[in-house]
């Protein structure tokens, strides 16, 4: 399956490309720890090619019943600098945005996207701290609290987030790597627990509902991190009913193997958070899910164990099909979806909920990002 890339991106592309060849454009690399100054970095980073701020989370309404929604961000530099007459419409980067509820009770999965360049206030992501806008979408920190907005289609959500444990740093020293060349690495924060309450609309001739749950926030940024060899990632965050935050990625070869720097972050239910590596992680797929769409086929059930913090958990999607085709904004065809289990974590039982991102299972990833 290839990706489809809109028109827009496409004239975006050969501008950048046009620039490149004159030699005006050259991306900041992670290439080491950072010193970080928050609530400022937050906000975005320009200098960097690629940056998206994600946002999944699992909600109950008043009745009990559970809902699963993704709302992300993402900021893709076309060009480093533009011309110093240029226009209001001239392109330096393009905003992209995904909007995804799950209704588990229906057995329903919808969403939405956008693409925007910034023009006169269509779309940006302001420098001093959490304030992202695509359209009438937007994610905006004011003090402590994150508020989220967005809606089309008889679909809406506005959401408040309140952090429940501290900003956590992904990786050694803060620095996420992606593989092996120098740079090809991203600074990667989250906040993996965060009380959320506030309103969803799921479909038409239904009405907005009061929504009580947790989210996960993933802010993210680089350049160049994905080579032509990697296929795709398996992402997972995971909340366990003992109060521990988990959050696992592996990149995957074209060859079938796993890129060796894949890793992952456990945070405690006091905020405490370590490292993981690879030989850490053991994950085993147990099913499968064929898209009747693209055709993908998906890891649908996982075992994951972590033996040396006692974690061992069976994780289930709670909807089967809950694939993104991004035609219009990003080209890409991925899965992401809310997901639930049980198991244990120090020898007691526990139960967990969360959300995975599949992506690569549809047409590969390799050298997108």
């Amino acid at each position: 399956m290839k990706h489809i890339v809109p028109l827009f991106l496409l004239f975006a592309i050969w501008v950048a490309g046009t620039s490149a060849a004159q030699g005006e454009d050259e991306w900041k690399r992670v290439i080491g720890p950072r010193v970080w100054a928050f609530p400022k970095d937050h906000g975005a980073h320009p200098e960097y090619r690629t940056e998206w701020w994600y946002f999944t989370g699992n909600l109950k309404d008043d009745a009990g019943s559970r809902y699963g929604y993704q709302l992300t961000f993402f900021r893709q530099g076309i060009r480093r600098e533009v011309p110093s007459l240029a226009s209001t419409w001239d392109i330096r980067d393009l905003y992209l945005a995904h909007f995804a509820i799950t209704d588990v009770s229906r057995g329903r999965f919808r969403f939405l996207e956008r693409i925007s360049r910034a023009g006169p206030g269509l779309a940006g992501a302001q420098t001093d701290g959490m304030d992202v806008w695509v359209l009438n979408w937007s994610v905006r920190m004011k003090r402590s609290a994150i508020f989220l907005e967005a809606s089309g289609f008889d679909m809406e959500l506005e959401l408040e987030l309140t952090p429940g444990k501290p900003l956590v740093l992904h990786g050694l020293n803060g620095v996420s790597k992606k593989g092996p060349a120098e740079g090809q690495a991203s600074y990667y924060t989250s906040f993996t627990n965060l009380k959320t309450q506030g309103f969803l609309k799921t479909h038409s001739g239904g009405s907005r509902m009061v929504a009580k749950g947790r989210s996960w926030f993933d802010h993210e940024f680089g350049s160049n991190q994905l080579s032509p060899d990697q296929k795709g990632w398996d992402w997972f965050s995971l909340h366990l009913s003992d109060g521990r935050d988990m959050m696992i990625y592996f990149l995957r070869l074209k060859d079938g193997s796993i890129e060796p720097t894949s890793s992952g972050t456990l945070v405690e239910r006091d905020g405490t958070a370590r490292h993981l590596g690879p030989k850490d992680i053991l994950i085993s797929v147990l099913d499968q899910w064929k898209s009747p769409q693209s055709g993908g086929v998906y890891p649908s059930r996982w075992r994951i164990q972590i033996p040396s913090a006692g974690i061992d958990l069976l994780v289930t999607p709670l909807v089967a099909d809950q694939e993104l085709n991004t035609e219009v904004s990003t080209g890409v065809i991925y899965w992401e979806g809310i997901v639930a289990g049980q198991g244990t974590s120090r020898g007691r039982k526990v139960s967990c909920e969360g959300y995975v991102e599949l992506t690569g299972y549809a047409g590969s990833m390799g050298g997108l990002f």
